[in-house]
């Protein structure tokens, strides 16, 4: 018998989604919530919901502000969702800070995982990343390259979201989940 009885098919720890910046983590994350009937908390929303604007934050204040209030909102979030299968989608560079590492060892935690080829039309789209001001497929492409090693090593489950609509997407994942969650139980027994 497994010690814990509130277990549910895809487990008890909240969902932690990680990847680079326009890999899809807000829109696979409301879904996959959705079809769990989980909350679905998106950091970078809640921070621009207390600070204003990312681009801005890092305008007037510059990155290590930035990452500060990353750490704490993430904190935040991971702490309140504790015991559920909440979803929490974070921002591509928040898995930097080692407290926020350490910090979704105690959640399950997907690895969405694309290339650059994936990414190119989102970000092409979408000029609101302070990051990738200037040259954005480079400097995207960069940053992956540091942050990839990581997003590996912190995955629970990696996730290929090169292919599929969002919807097929949150049902593989979520079969991914059941799939964990099963193991996991087999190894507490």
């Amino acid at each position: 018998m497994p010690h814990r009885s509130n277990t549910g098919p895809v487990g008890d720890r909240p969902i932690v989604l990680i990847g680079p910046m326009a890999v899809g983590k807000s829109a696979i994350g409301q879904q996959l919530a959705q079809q769990l009937g989980a909350p679905f908390v998106d950091t970078d929303a809640v921070i621009v919901a207390g600070h204003g604007s990312i681009a801005d934050i890092f305008a007037g204040r510059g990155e290590h502000a930035f990452r500060e209030i990353e750490a704490r909102t993430v904190a935040n979030a991971v702490e309140a969702a504790e015991g559920t299968t909440s979803v929490i989608s974070l921002g591509g560079g928040a898995v930097l800070d080692s407290g926020t590492q350490q910090l979704i060892g105690r959640c399950t935690v997907v690895y969405l995982e694309c290339d650059a080829s994936t990414v190119a039309s989102r970000i092409a789209r979408n000029s609101g990343r302070p990051l990738l001001a200037g040259d954005a497929m480079g400097r995207w492409t960069a940053m992956f390259a540091t942050r990839k090693p990581v997003y590996e090593r912190l995955a629970d489950i990696t996730l290929d979201v090169r292919q599929g609509s969002v919807t097929e997407l949150g049902a593989r994942l979520e079969a991914a989940l059941r799939t964990y969650a099963a193991a996991q139980q087999e190894v507490e027994k």
